[in-house]
């Protein structure tokens, strides 16, 4: 019975992380076949798409640091994976799972292939993020949501 929880509860978390990258990818794509580097889009006010590149983290955390940045980035998944093996049953576990995993990959593509991560949504007085930053970002919200008030492993 456990090994058919895991199973689902990766398998839900896997899927929640392909969308995640699948939409994350195609509009790191658009943005970047839409705008030049440094230019500039008012969608709304208070929102532009901008076209920057990031060689951090979420919204520049750790830039600069090179290495680092995968070996931290594959720790928080390994023992997020490993959280996620040991508790199959809790509750919407498996979503913030596939929410933080298909944000880490969409960035990671990015940083293999390009040697940074496209940032292209800009808000006042905030830097530059994307759709897999702010996957991580809510990602995490839910996960302390699902732990804190997840109703426990059942």
């Amino acid at each position: 019975m456990a090994e058919r929880a895991r199973g689902r509860a990766l398998g839900r978390a896997a899927a929640v992380g392909a969308v995640v990258v699948a939409l994350d990818q195609l509009t790191k794509h658009t943005i970047g076949t839409a705008i030049r580097p440094g230019q500039v889009r008012h969608v709304l006010p208070g929102l532009t798409f901008v076209y920057e590149r990031n060689t951090g983290v979420a919204f520049s955390f750790l830039a600069g640091t090179g290495a680092l940045v995968y070996v931290v980035t594959g720790a928080a998944l390994v023992a997020l994976l490993a959280f996620l093996l040991a508790r199959p049953a809790r509750r919407l576990l498996w979503l913030p799972t596939g929410m933080l995993v298909g944000g880490a990959i969409g960035n990671l593509i990015d940083r293999v292939t390009l040697g940074s991560v496209i940032d292209f949504i800009k808000l006042p007085d905030w830097p530059a993020f994307n759709l897999a930053d702010s996957s991580i970002t809510i990602g995490v919200i839910i996960l302390v949501v699902v732990i804190e008030w997840g109703g426990g492993d059942g």
